[in-house]
């Protein structure tokens, strides 16, 4: 059974990001412990709100450098919604550091007559890495739930294992380098579609899990 930390800064609804988890078959549990952290097979970084508050939040918890060294050890994360935006350098909705596990920063969605900010519903995604373990029975222009007013614009496009548009502007929908994966869209709330990128995430960590040998 994959054992997964859901990391609590209180920020959103981690118990939705828990459900779809559980759904998928993993055992999710909310900490803000950092030996859970260090004892469980996998990380999630769900989130809704602001960048600023949450990074604060992070630090205040002592949980900024053990994702980190989690992450540094190999060990599989997932990042959702807000929980991709920090995985950044910063962001221009605010002034505080993010964790700079990807190089690049966080941007506003620039106004567009007939365009709605923030970007708020059923979108379809442009896969730009087949080969990304997300997506194992998932197809180009499958549609997604998003609620975001910013977006990321990594440094290197390459970490893009997703895009998405909105009026003119094509911008990042999912990330994926090395152990570090991220949507910023809910894929808790995304139908069938995102229940099997859970369960590809949930499969993913089973795979490197080691069975216990009785």
């Amino acid at each position: 059974m994959a054992n997964i930390a859901v990391i609590d800064y209180d920020m959103g609804n981690l118990h939705s990001a828990c459900k779809g988890l559980a759904l998928a078959g993993a055992t999710p549990h909310i900490t803000d412990l950092v030996a859970d952290l260090e004892a469980a097979d996998a990380l999630v970084l769900p989130g809704d709100g602001a960048f600023d508050p949450a990074m604060q939040n992070l630090r205040a918890k002592g949980l900024v450098e053990p994702i980190k060294r989690e992450i540094a050890r190999g060990k599989p994360f997932l990042g959702i919604c807000l929980g991709l935006q920090l995985l950044f350098d910063g962001s221009d909705e605010g002034v505080e550091a993010g964790l700079g596990l990807i190089p690049g920063r966080i941007q506003k969605f620039q106004k567009e007559p007939r365009i709605a900010i923030p970007h708020m519903g059923w979108n379809q995604l442009t896969l730009t890495q087949p080969q990304c373990p997300l997506w194992q029975g998932i197809q180009d222009g499958d549609w997604v739930y998003f609620v975001h007013s910013y977006y990321a614009v990594p440094m290197d496009p390459a970490v893009n294992a997703a895009t998405v548009t909105h009026g003119s502007q094509t911008v990042t929908a999912a990330i994926a380098q090395d152990n570090i994966l991220a949507m910023q869209y809910h894929p808790e709330k995304s139908a069938p579609a995102g229940l099997t990128m859970l369960a590809n995430f949930v499969a993913l960590v089973k795979a490197q899990t080691p069975v216990a040998v009785a």
